[in-house]
């Protein structure tokens, strides 16, 4: 039987972005009623995370910037940007939550399950090195992939939130030990991940960018994680898979114009999870805002991490999406660059 690490905490709660913000606490909630769906509740194994050290931290964001952020929550919180704000205990819950990537990580080296799953909150992976926005304050998922990079690990992430991953971007634009692919909305907030936005210097052709179009369906997504994700991941050879799991490319998602449904993230997981063995399989909530997409998107993608299909709505298809994908076929087929172990 598969067992799967699930990671989450009381103190996630106690961040509170803003009167009304989509990036509430009912979130938290609506992702473990997802867990306990009778399908996928009896193989999870509950696991504490614990609050990530500065030095970890220290190795994506600098010093000053953290010092910042402890401070404002300290002083009782405050906006950081139009977007982002920090209340009292949001520091705390940012620490745990970066923390769930190296408790989760530190699980699965010991033997203790065969994957994670870490509902956290605030998300992570708009945070720069040095700029807080889109509602995250530290880059979860960068955390994480640092630290395995530092032990002489592959990392393939792959980001399936509606808004591009930025922040993780940027922290690896030019590292040839973490490959970075995203499909994602386009245009939307922030603004990046044109499908030419291929990494930097020893970097290039480490990251890798899908827009999709308004309305895409998970038809399109399968045949781009098919026919570009797939054959660079191959050549990439990754040792850990790190899933950016945002659920805000749901067709009910009140702030993206995705066509995705349940069904869709419960193959697009399955598909990524089958690029690394049992063992070195982590999943890292990002966004997702309409409560009930959250839960059957949190089942599905838990129902994957089992081995098993739980599909709570029917794949999508049609829709826009196929120019796009021919377009990001037709710039990766001239790359010249070798991502070989």
């Amino acid at each position: 039987m598969v067992t799967v690490l699930f990671a989450t905490h009381p103190a996630y709660l106690d961040h509170i972005a803003g009167h009304r913000h989509p990036e509430c606490p009912e979130r938290l909630g609506a992702v473990i009623a997802g867990s306990h769906l009778a399908e996928v509740a009896d193989a999870l194994v509950p696991l504490t995370p614990v609050a990530a050290p500065i030095t970890a931290l220290e190795r994506v964001h600098p010093a000053a910037y953290l010092a910042h952020m402890e401070a404002v929550s300290e002083a009782g919180g405050g906006r950081l940007d139009p977007d982002t704000s920090m209340s009292a205990g949001s520091w705390h819950a940012a620490l745990l939550a970066a923390g769930a990537g190296l408790t989760a990580i530190d699980a699965l080296q010991r033997g203790e399950g065969d994957a994670a799953f870490c509902a956290v909150r605030p998300p992570g992976h708009h945070a720069t090195r040095t700029v807080s926005m889109g509602f995250c304050l530290i880059s979860n998922v960068a955390v994480a992939a640092m630290a395995l990079a530092d032990q002489g690990e592959r990392v393939m992430i792959l980001d399936y939130d509606a808004h591009h991953g930025n922040g993780t971007q940027a922290v690896f634009i030019d590292d040839q030990r973490v490959l970075f692919v995203s499909l994602h909305q386009w245009p939307l907030y922030p603004g990046t991940g044109a499908a030419d936005e291929r990494g930097l210097g020893a970097g290039r052709g480490f990251t890798m960018n899908i827009p999709m179009p308004p309305g895409a369906t998970g038809e399109h997504y399968l045949r781009a994680f098919d026919e570009l994700v797939a054959p660079r991941a191959e050549r990439f050879a990754p040792t850990w898979l790190i899933i950016s799991a945002g659920f805000d490319a749901h067709r009910d998602d009140p702030i993206t114009e995705l066509g995705l449904t349940a069904g869709d993230f419960a193959a697009l997981t399955a598909r990524a999870l089958s690029l690394v063995p049992n063992g070195r399989r982590l999943v890292m909530l990002e966004g997702g805002y309409d409560l009930e997409a959250l839960r059957v998107c949190t089942a599905a993608a838990l129902g994957a991490l089992e081995g098993r299909m739980v599909v709570p709505e029917s794949a999508s298809s049609g829709g826009p999406g196929a120019r796009n994908v021919d377009a990001c076929i037709a710039i990766w087929a001239d790359a010249e660059d070798d991502l070989s172990p």
